[in-house]
């Protein structure tokens, strides 16, 4: 009877979790169709109240986004690869660096190479870096890296230093090595801030992206901005925009996908 009573009340929790959750994705979407809707009325409002071609309405940039979709694409799948690549290198060496900061030793050594090369604004660097790695995708990777690298490592390394002893040591007092302490206790502990971190650094690594793709280049969406400024065809880089926009909030969904999947008790 106890058995079958608990069952029951284990049942209507989860019932009522997932119709919490199905309750916040509701609100979620519709926040952002409303978000969407208030940004294309302002801009139908500016664009009918403006007589300047710069600023076309709404309906004649989806119609020229449509468009300009087969000459897009390449160029959104160029910039797509590059950005993606560059947040995977800086993970896979930021991540590791951060979390084994959590020891006093290394974030001694650590933490100087930090204070000194965080500030720095990194994307002065780009003529050097061009020099040193040409004007293929290396050096485009390399820059766009370099900065998410800084964000993600100062996080993961701060997110692991205020990882509580008690719990690293409970788990030291059952036998547990070293790289259990970093699985069990360091790296779930560490994820959500990581997760959000990497959220941060996607608006960084468009930006850059954009920055990246202005110089020697003939393809990716930063070049394809500027070619069509150049050209003054302003609907075409208003299509570019909305391709780079669409880009970063992929990236960012994914992120948030991954947040719901792995740190569910967040």
């Amino acid at each position: 009877m106890v058995g079958r009573l608990n069952g029951g009340l284990s049942g209507l929790s989860g019932l009522g979790r997932l119709n919490g959750l199905n309750g916040l994705n509701g609100l979620k979407i519709r926040g952002c169709i409303f978000a969407i809707v208030v940004i294309l009325v302002l801009w139908a409002v500016g664009a009918s109240l403006s007589s300047s071609p710069a600023l076309p309405s709404p309906l004649i940039v989806v119609i020229s986004f449509i468009s300009d979709l087969p000459e897009l694409i390449p160029h959104m799948l160029v910039s797509a690869y590059r950005v993606i690549y560059s947040i995977l290198l800086a993970l896979s060496f930021a991540i590791p660096i951060g979390l084994i900061s959590y020891k006093e030793k290394i974030d001694s050594i650590v933490s100087p190479f930090i204070y000194l090369l965080y500030p720095i604004p990194h994307i002065v660097l780009l003529p050097i870096i061009i020099l040193l790695f040409g004007i293929g995708d290396a050096s485009k990777i390399f820059l766009i890296s370099m900065i998410v690298f800084f964000q993600i490592l100062v996080t993961a390394r701060d997110a692991a230093r205020n990882v509580s002893d008690y719990y690293i040591l409970s788990l030291k007092s059952l036998g547990a090595s070293e790289l259990d302490v970093y699985r069990h206790v360091i790296f779930p502990a560490t994820l959500p801030k990581i997760l959000t971190a990497m959220r941060i650094s996607i608006g960084t690594a468009i930006a850059v992206l954009f920055f990246a793709e202005s110089f020697a280049t003939s393809s990716g969406l930063g070049y394809f901005i500027l070619d069509s400024w150049s050209r003054a065809d302003y609907n075409s880089l208003y299509s570019g925009i909305i391709s780079m926009a669409l880009l970063g909030f992929s990236l960012y969904l994914f992120v948030e996908f991954l947040e719901k999947k792995f740190c569910k008790w967040v």
